[in-house]
């Protein structure tokens, strides 16, 4: 296999988005302020790599804030968002907390509330138990929002002919499907509202778009990202629905299928908003080892978007 010359298309834009940056940089920069340990409440990003290099310099994950036994250290949110009753439980517990949530989750979640308070009923569309999920319907009361995750779910629901509805979205769904659940929203309620701007964030959206520019002259397709990591789970059937069907995400515990490969003249790769560049050079390495490369960055677009970090830090 050594002397087999394999393509590479490499995806571009992919990995880390301005979001994944900035809560990594608030957790590195709470853990500089208040030394350690710093909690993290829930994942700050889903990567295993990212979660585990932050523990090793101070930072605790906990699921609860009960399960934290020093109330005198500083809890930081995780950039998927939490419900309003998480810093108010913190306000309660009189604990220092940190918002890493990213700032487009907050625009979908001041949405929320917007609508709530000029009378809407909201269908969010996403995925069920996602955090972020979790954390935009719980910016209003339960009985003022429902959630739907396909056409069909649509079709069912039945609570929309005597109200005021809108629609929000979670950031990281796949384009082309919400596409479609949008549409058959609009054909069911032809008056709901929809958001001023799009809720996908550009980072999905980039990284999905340079995923369908390349998967089709793959004969396989590599995702590298988490299994719990929407965007990286979304990119892989993005490939297989845009004509590489033999498309598999490489999480921590995935092993390379060196024999598969090696029947490919051409492969591609991309990474979720939450894998951080350093897997995606293992991988090649990885692959280096086994054949001889000839990488092609496919760029379809610049991003040079950054996110401030909370004043209290800087």
């Amino acid at each position: 296999m050594k002397n087999k010359e394999l393509k590479v298309l490499l995806a571009s834009p992919r990995g880390f988005c301005a979001g994944v940056d900035r809560a990594i940089e608030i957790v590195k920069k709470s853990i500089k302020k208040y030394g350690s340990p710093v909690y993290v409440r829930h994942e700050i990003v889903h990567n295993k790599h990212v979660v585990e290099s932050l523990k090793k310099i101070g930072a605790i994950f906990v699921e609860e804030l009960n399960e934290i036994k020093d109330k005198s250290r500083p809890v930081i949110f995780s950039a998927h968002g939490v419900p309003k009753s998480v810093p108010q439980e913190a306000l309660n517990l009189k604990m220092e907390f940190v918002d890493a949530t990213c700032p487009l989750v907050s625009k979908v979640h001041r949405e929320a509330e917007n609508l709530y308070k000029s009378g809407s009923h909201i269908i969010l569309i996403g995925h069920k138990n996602h955090p972020e999920v979790i954390g935009t319907m719980g910016q209003i009361p339960k009985d003022s929002i429902d959630l739907v995750e396909s056409i069909d779910d649509v079709k069912k629901f039945d609570k929309g002919k005597k109200k005021n509805l809108a629609f929000i979205t979670q950031t990281t769904l796949s384009v082309d499907d919400t596409k479609e659940i949008i549409s058959e929203l609009k054909s069911k309620f032809p008056k709901i509202k929809e958001p001023k701007k799009e809720d996908i964030c550009y980072a999905t959206t980039n990284r999905q778009a340079a995923v369908k520019k390349i998967s089709n002259k793959c004969e396989m397709f590599f995702v590298i990202g988490s299994r719990n990591s929407s965007n990286s789970v979304r990119l892989v059937e993005v490939a297989k629905n845009s004509g590489c069907p033999d498309s598999v995400l490489i999480h921590s515990e995935s092993n390379i299928p060196f024999e598969k490969i090696s029947k490919c003249s051409t492969i591609g790769i991309s990474s979720g908003a939450s894998a951080p560049d350093v897997l995606v050079e293992n991988f090649i390495n990885s692959l280096k080892k086994e054949f001889k490369l000839k990488i092609e960055e496919v760029e379809i677009i610049k991003e040079d978007v950054t996110f401030k970090i909370p004043g209290k830090l800087n």
